[in-house]
């Protein structure tokens, strides 16, 4: 009866009775919501989107005020056709402009175009990052979550092993009082019971310990106490050709690889635009006044509209075009190295995993 009792005082110090029970789902919806790298890859997408705009990719004009105001205080003299020379010392000259000015690069290239849809790209690759982060996070709660499952069934292997040894200590030393047993027997079980209580103080404070970890993974108090589920569930029903297939398709590391692949391609495009004439045009609204304390117009003022047209084409750089489309090649295929790596290391994961 003592040892009955025993064992259910350990077993209800095991589980906790006043624990909250923490379902793996109710701890999937915790770490979706508090953890700390989904939030940080999280606020990287939302800087992904805001880049993505024509004005960023340079699809749009620039509308700029200028005011510009100059002063001087010098001692001046002038010659003029007729032979005069007048003089005048601390001659001030003072000029002031102001107004309006529009520029818009119209043709790059085709560069800018490349750069827009590389910001969209860029976007597409924040999604798939975030979609890793939060399946990662999702992965590291569940094994971390039946983890503790299985170190609790342990623990109570253990406890089982600890009152079991118990007994055998209490018989040995039965035995050894009516001489049915030497001293060597009971020193023996004695033994095994140390043992045996170790093993569970050490499997006790590793499952403390992984408590600690999938309190940090769902971003909360790391001393929060719970008490988590009896029972793994498994799937028998998964079939290898179908998960790899489903792996090369939405795996998101495989997807991120694509992806990279398709910004080093639009690089190249940009660089390549490179080769091409640059054209934009100019216009503006401007305000200027002069005076000046000698000369034939002592002040001037003026205002109107400015326009004009500027373009441009790099004819000769050092080779530097060439070298740069090169290096841009080399990238493009160094993405497609990566893809089939990535490929192969998670074909690599899906079949270990499977088998085991």
């Amino acid at each position: 009866m003592r040892l009955y009792i025993y064992a259910l005082l350990m077993l209800f110090s095991l589980n906790g009775i006043a624990q909250p029970l923490l379902t793996v789902e109710d701890a999937v919806a915790e770490a979706l919501k508090n953890n700390y790298d989904i939030k940080l890859v999280d606020n990287n997408l939302k800087i992904d989107q805001q880049n993505v705009s024509l004005a960023n990719a340079g699809l749009l004009p620039n509308l700029y005020g200028s005011l510009s105001q100059n002063n001087s205080i010098q001692n001046s003299t002038q010659v003029r056709t007729d032979g005069t020379q007048p003089q005048l010392n601390n001659a001030k000259t003072n000029s002031l402009s102001y107004g309006v000015n529009l520029g818009w690069t119209i043709f790059d290239g085709f560069t800018m175009f490349a750069k827009y849809d590389q910001l969209k790209t860029l976007q597409r690759q924040g999604e798939t990052e975030l979609k890793f982060a939060i399946t990662t996070t999702v992965a590291d709660v569940m094994e971390t979550y039946y983890t503790l499952v299985q170190q609790q069934q342990m623990l109570k292997a253990l406890d089982t092993a600890v009152v079991i040894s118990k007994q055998r200590v209490t018989t040995a030393k039965n035995r050894f009082r009516i001489g049915k047993a030497s001293k060597l027997e009971v020193l023996n079980v004695e033994v095994d019971l140390n043992t045996d209580q170790t093993n569970y103080l050490k499997q006790l404070q590793e499952f403390k310990n992984t408590k600690t970890l999938l309190n940090q993974l769902l971003a909360r108090d790391l001393t929060a106490d719970f008490k988590v589920s009896d029972e793994v569930p498994t799937d028998d029903k998964l079939d290898l050709p179908t998960l790899m297939d489903m792996a090369s398709k939405q795996n998101p590391q495989i997807q991120l690889a694509l992806i990279n692949k398709r910004v080093a391609e639009l690089n190249l495009k940009q660089v390549k635009g490179a080769r091409y004439p640059q054209v934009g045009v100019t216009t503006g609204y401007i305000f200027s006044e002069s005076e000046s304390s000698l000369g034939f117009a002592r002040s001037n003022k003026g205002n109107g509209f400015s326009y004009g047209l500027t373009a441009r084409i790099n004819l000769f750089n050092g080779f530097l075009q060439n070298r740069n489309e090169k290096i841009a090649r080399l990238q493009i295929q160094n993405t497609q190295v990566l893809i089939e790596q990535q490929t192969q290391e998670i074909n690599t994961q899906l079949l270990t995993a499977f088998q085991t």
